[in-house]
């Protein structure tokens, strides 16, 4: 028996048909613009982008591999998370997508009530409240486009949407719902008292959200108008998975607070598992697991490797010109050249928080200590330790609440498949990491969760132990490991102390000159 996984992605849909053993049998990819941009900060794109994708991938794999095609059991959807994307009655979108990279704000501030606003202050925490009513696109929707509002019958995740486009019915799996939205992250479910602020946080009625189902559950059936335009045949089962960081954590194996999922993608996070519901940060929610019953702590580097892109695209450009040469890419040449750069970049220490977060909403990013030593790729491995200096303050944000030590760490995304940067990673952390049979791990994740759905594996500890392969494993440098301890707690976690004022007064002079 086998199944299609279809993952989209920020800059690409790839449909996948997995064995029932983990193996990638076939696998289609269809890339487009991750977004175009109308003004600074904003990410938008047409919701048939990503359907058309996921067609035209689908009906590639029929063309090209239609034994394998037909054998296909079932279909599971991981998508990119906090998309969101407004439908009318008929499923139609009224604009195009919010991508979650969009940064576009409402003005104003949420109606609290005297006591949410004393308790709001109490614990410090008015102004993240304040930024999460801004960050709330129905709030936008609201106050700049009201007479679209006014049509909006459903508010839905990109998750959602594509769902409504394979069954033509307006429901999510609980393990997708991440973003500005009333979610119940304890109880996996919209919350139910409508006098809870987070309604009038967000701005979003109860009845435009999806009906919602438990992940490796049934979520329902390939209509007759997507299998007209997918290929796929009417009434496959449609099985619920779950967002793509969750789907990652689940497919390198990650059940227990001892074992980390770090993804090393355009959003940089990293993952456990638990059997209770804590919060590694205020007003930070556990996610829901794709594991039934289990939640997944998160700490977020909300701009993670896209610092890559960036870097490249401003610093990189003799590696890129060397590499159509070479016939070979920039990042390969540059994590190459990462080994001639000793541990801690010679003093050079970057503050990836490039876009503030819910913890500390007026963050910039920062690169302290050059001196004339100093060269790109000092920047480029500053980058990348950067990144992790921040995900180790994640860890032990989470060792704090669940009082267990992490003692392995399975890595996905687009920066793992660096040998070089998985080992750095592997002596920042000290602990062993290691790297499954794909980096199509979110698409894996999915698989297991739609061969749980079909009854093929009764549990999923049976089914990761059938489907999830250690490929190779990288074992930490511990006198390394001492030299980049020394540079986080004497310098890395007193940036923000150092800094965090000054991020302040940047953001207020530039709010102030946008109005002028």
């Amino acid at each position: 028996m086998n199944v299609l996984a279809i993952d989209c992605g920020t800059q690409s849909l790839r449909a996948i048909v997995f064995s029932h053993e983990g193996e990638m049998l076939v696998k289609e990819k269809v890339e487009f613009e991750p977004y175009y941009s109308l003004d600074v900060g904003w990410a938008e794109q047409n919701p048939n982008v990503f359907w058309n994708a996921l067609c035209s991938a689908t009906n590639k794999l029929a063309k090209d591999y239609p034994v394998i095609f037909d054998s296909i059991q079932g279909v599971t959807l991981t998508t990119q998370r906090a998309t969101v994307v407004v439908v009318d009655e008929r499923g139609e979108p009224l604009r195009d997508a919010f991508i979650w990279l969009d940064e576009r704000e409402a003005k104003g501030k949420p109606k609290l009530t005297f006591w949410e606003n004393l308790a709001f202050s109490l614990i410090g925490k008015k102004p993240t409240a304040h930024m999460a009513w801004r960050r709330s696109k129905a709030n936008y929707m609201r106050i700049y486009e009201p007479e679209i509002w006014k049509r909006v019958h459903k508010y839905l995740l990109l998750s959602g949407y594509l769902t409504y486009k394979l069954t033509g019915e307006f429901v999510d799996s609980k393990a997708s719902q991440v973003g500005y939205i009333p979610f119940d992250y304890k109880r996996k479910d919209w919350i139910s008292n409508p006098r809870h602020y987070r309604w009038h946080l967000f701005g979003i009625d109860r009845n435009m959200l999806p009906n919602l189902v438990e992940p490796t559950r049934l979520i329902g059936y390939v209509s007759e108008q997507a299998s007209k335009e997918t290929g796929l045949k009417k009434g496959l089962p449609v099985i619920a998975a779950g967002a793509d960081k969750q789907c990652e954590t689940l497919a390198v194996g990650c059940f227990s607070p001892e074992v980390a999922s770090i993804s090393l993608g355009t959003t940089a996070t990293i993952q456990t598992t638990t059997d209770k519901y804590i919060e590694p940060l205020p007003f930070m929610p556990s996610y829901p697991s794709v594991v039934p019953g289990k939640y997944n702590p998160e700490i977020e580097v909300f701009r993670g490797y896209w610092l890559i892109s960036w870097f490249k695209k401003e610093f990189a450009h003799h590696e890129v010109r060397e590499a159509e040469m070479l016939g070979t890419t920039a990042e390969e040449l540059l994590n190459q050249r990462l080994k001639n750069i000793p541990a801690g970049s010679e003093g050079l220490m970057l503050q990836p928080t490039w876009t503030a977060g819910l913890d500390k909403p007026f963050s910039r990013g920062a690169i302290i200590g050059f001196s004339d030593k100093h060269t790109r790729i000092h920047i480029y491995r500053a980058i990348i330790e950067g990144i992790n200096y921040a995900l180790i303050e994640g860890v032990k944000s989470i060792e704090k609440k669940t009082k267990v030590k992490i003692k392995r760490i399975g890595l996905s995304g687009g920066g793992a498949t660096s040998d070089e940067i998985s080992q750095i990673t592997a002596n920042m952390f000290g602990v062993p990491t290691y790297k499954v049979q794909t980096n199509e791990t979110s698409a894996l994740g999915a698989a297991i969760a739609a061969f749980i759905g079909l009854g093929v594996y009764n549990s999923v500890e049976e089914a990761v132990k059938n489907m999830v392969h250690i490929q190779k494993e990288f074992y930490p440098d511990m006198n390394e490991h001492e030299v980049y301890l020394e540079y986080y707690r004497k310098v890395y976690l007193r940036i923000w102390e150092a800094l965090g004022d000054l991020y302040k007064e940047l953001d207020s002079i530039s709010r102030k000159s946008k109005k002028i």
